[in-house]
């Protein structure tokens, strides 16, 4: 069984109207940077923050009405989850949801609200998967994969087209790739609708499942990922076979690329996505040269981030880029020297926003201390200022990310 045009189609008037027809428009900021010509759908303003539902949706409207009576039973890590019972409590349909243990509470929450009937099962959504088929065959209820299945490809290929309409100048589109449904469905319309175009798929590092085996290397994934939207060992026996068919190149990014990419979204275009939502901005900072000068799609496919780890995220993205520094200062441990300190820091422009005195660790002179100090900049250029300040009025400084001077007390 495959996947048309004809069938994109169909699921695109089929789902108008039900499902948002998201904004998709060009990030003047995000071009400069990047030297691409970006334009941005995002997905992430679906009613569920995810384009998940409308593949949920297209396969819903087409069960039979014993199969509605009966309900339905997904597996997924949360998008899926959620689109699912969204549009199955709307259409009076009862729903389950099996989701892995490590989803994040956000989506668990989300979905519960959304009327579904959770449980949480398993350390992957494989696990999770196989636990939903034995409660399918239990209870007799339809089970609706979150990728593998030729009405949720349809589906999701709505996107290429909405895009292309919008944009049919579009000369590369770079996907996120899970399990394979959202660029199947985009690569089956996007190659009728503009045959020349270039499909580039995106997966975490760490799982580079699609990417190994185009290499004919067996399948090694696995680990924690912020971009657990994307977190899939296996591609789909339906989706597979048309990536091998369309999809032009597939490129892998790192941890460090995919939060660099979250937090340039929400200071730039103030738009919360979520890690695999990012994946494709990050495959344009990190393989910049490959897509420079031309017209790129992204799909900001997912909004669903916990608070907790977008706060995370947040923070470190401050240090990697020297806008929250560290500084270990040696200073006569006297009364009056602390205040001398955080004076030059504020006549230099910095914010002390944290000070941590080291006397007994410290390896230095019994009659002098180390005072660890975070300081508030404005980039690394400010931050290397004040550093620099702070040793011209003779005081010992370093970046507590560097290693320690070598030798004895």
């Amino acid at each position: 069984m495959t996947v048309t045009f004809d069938d994109v189609r169909a699921a695109q008037g089929r789902i108008a109207g039900a499902v948002l027809r998201t904004p998709c428009l060009p990030s003047r900021t995000l071009s400069e940077i990047t030297g691409a010509q970006v334009r941005l759908k995002f997905e992430n303003f679906q009613y569920t923050a995810s384009f998940k539902e409308r593949g949920a949706l297209n396969r819903l409207l087409q069960i039979s009405d014993a199969e509605r009576r009966q309900g339905v039973i997904a597996m997924s890590a949360g998008n899926h989850a959620q689109g699912v019972a969204y549009h199955a409590s709307r259409l009076g349909i009862p729903s389950v949801i099996v989701m892995p243990a490590f989803t994040p509470i956000v989506k668990v929450e989300n979905t519960r609200k959304l009327g579904a009937r959770v449980e949480l099962f398993g350390a992957s959504v494989e696990e999770a998967g196989g636990h939903a088929r034995e409660i399918a065959a239990r209870e007799g209820l339809l089970f609706v994969h979150p990728f593998d299945d030729a009405e949720v490809i349809a589906g999701q290929g709505s996107i290429a087209c909405e895009m292309l309409d919008e944009h049919p100048d579009l000369e590369v589109l770079v996907v996120p790739i899970g399990g394979g449904g959202l660029i199947a469905g985009m690569a089956t319309a996007a190659k009728v609708i503009a045959p020349d175009i270039e499909i580039i798929g995106v997966e975490a590092a760490l799982y580079p499942s699609v990417w190994r085996l185009r290499r004919n290397l067996p399948i090694e994934a696995g680990g924690p990922t912020i971009a657990e939207g994307i977190a899939v060992k296996n591609p789909g026996v339906l989706t597979l076979p048309i990536i091998e068919r369309l999809v032009d190149d597939v490129v892998l990014v790192d941890e460090a690329a995919l939060e660099t990419a979250v937090l340039m979204l929400l200071e730039i275009e103030k738009t919360v996505v979520e890690g695999a939502g990012a994946a494709g901005l990050a495959a344009l900072l990190s393989h910049a040269d490959r897509f420079r000068g031309r017209r790129v799609g992204l799909v900001l496919c997912g909004g669903n981030i916990d608070s907790r780890l977008l706060s995370a995220v947040i923070l470190r993205g401050l240090v990697r880029t020297e806008r929250l520094v560290r500084f270990r200062v040696s200073l006569p441990d006297r009364p009056g020297s602390l205040t001398q300190v955080t004076a030059l820091i504020a006549k230099c422009g910095g914010n002390v926003v944290d000070v941590g005195h080291q006397r007994a660790f410290a390896r230095i002179s019994v009659m002098q201390t180390d005072v660890d100090v975070t300081i508030e900049t404005r980039n690394a250029a400010h931050a290397a200022q004040i550093r620099n300040m702070l040793a011209a009025e003779g005081y010992a400084v370093r970046s507590l990310d560097e290693a320690p001077s070598s030798g004895g007390f």
